[in-house]
Parts: structure tokens; sequence; C-alpha cells
């Protein structure tokens, strides 16, 4: 598909590569800025569908990001944050952010909120019920996601919540998701 573009606004480098890899896996085009200088930019020379961006950025605030965005690009916004004040998630009301996710969040939230805005289906299991997903998941390993950790290495964390299996997959497991 990779004609939906997401730009993922996030100055935790770690995080923001972990969610360009899983909306990747939904058949996404993403790019990354990690801060609102370098977003501004890129929205204007990719065009993105969707932002998602942080509140806090290093160098400004994420609503500003997406004041400046909104001249210039029609496009959808979805606010992750780990500031949940009544003023944020307000102000995000009033200037139209579509989602409001509070960090930590699930992926699957992400990816869900992010399909939806862009009316694409999600890569398949996505829409399955849990007990089905978990009946699945528990038959094939190949339904795990490879995170990196912070210290570097990389672990395929099971959709299962708190699960992960310790092996650490080689280059060819992650391209080929085996």
């Amino acid at each position: 598909m990779l004609n939906k573009k997401v730009l993922v606004v996030e100055d935790e480098q770690l995080l923001a590569e972990n969610l360009q890899g899983y909306l990747q896996a939904q058949a996404l085009e993403v790019r990354i800025a990690h801060n609102g200088e370098t977003a501004i930019g890129e929205a204007e020379r990719f065009s993105p569908d969707v932002m998602v961006f942080d509140y806090r950025l290093p160098d400004m605030e994420g609503f500003q990001v997406l004041d400046a965005v909104r001249q210039n690009r029609k496009c959808h916004f979805v606010l992750i944050t780990g500031h949940p004040t009544a003023e944020v998630c307000e102000r995000a009301r009033e200037l139209g952010v579509s989602h409001i996710l509070f960090k930590p969040f699930p992926l699957a939230e992400l990816a869900r909120a992010v399909c939806d805005l862009l009316e694409v289906k999600r890569e398949p299991n996505a829409n399955a019920s849990p007990s089905e997903g978990f009946v699945e998941r528990r038959q094939s390993r190949t339904e795990s996601f490879p995170l990196q950790l912070y210290d570097g290495s990389w672990v395929l964390a099971d959709r299962r919540r708190g699960s992960t299996v310790s092996k650490a997959p080689d280059d060819e497991q992650l391209l080929t998701g085996e």
C-alpha cells in the first residue's frame, strides 16, 4: 500500500523508532522527526496524511508544530503525551486533534487510531477478537513484533500483555518476521 503517509514527531529516539516500525508493519510509509523545527520542514516535504506528535518537544510545544503544519497541509493529528492534564486534553480538542494517547500506550492502539483515520485495513489478525488472537498467537510465535530496548538489544514482544520472548531475533528473523 505505502501510499498513506505518517509523520511521527517524538524526541525519544527509541520510542520513535518502535512507533515507526510498528506503523510500517501496517503497510504505511512512516518518517520520523525528533524536534519541532525538523517536523515542520519534514511535513512540508513529506506531506503526511497523519501526524503523530508528542506534546513536549525539545525546541517547542507540540501544538506549535500542529499550528505550523496545519497552515500549509491538511492532515489528521494524533497526540501522544506523558502529561495527561486537563489543559492539554482541552487544548487538543480545541485544535481538532483526532485522538489522544497517554504514554505508555499499546502500539495496537496507535495503529488502530491511525488506520481508522486513514480508513485503511490493519494487517491480518489486527481485527480479530481478543480470544481469537490469543489462541492464534499461542499457536504461532510469528505474531511477535521486534522491539528495541534501551540497552540496544532486541526482543520479540508478544502481543499478549507483559509477555516477551527471551531470544533476540537474528537479522533474517527481523526481515521475514519468522
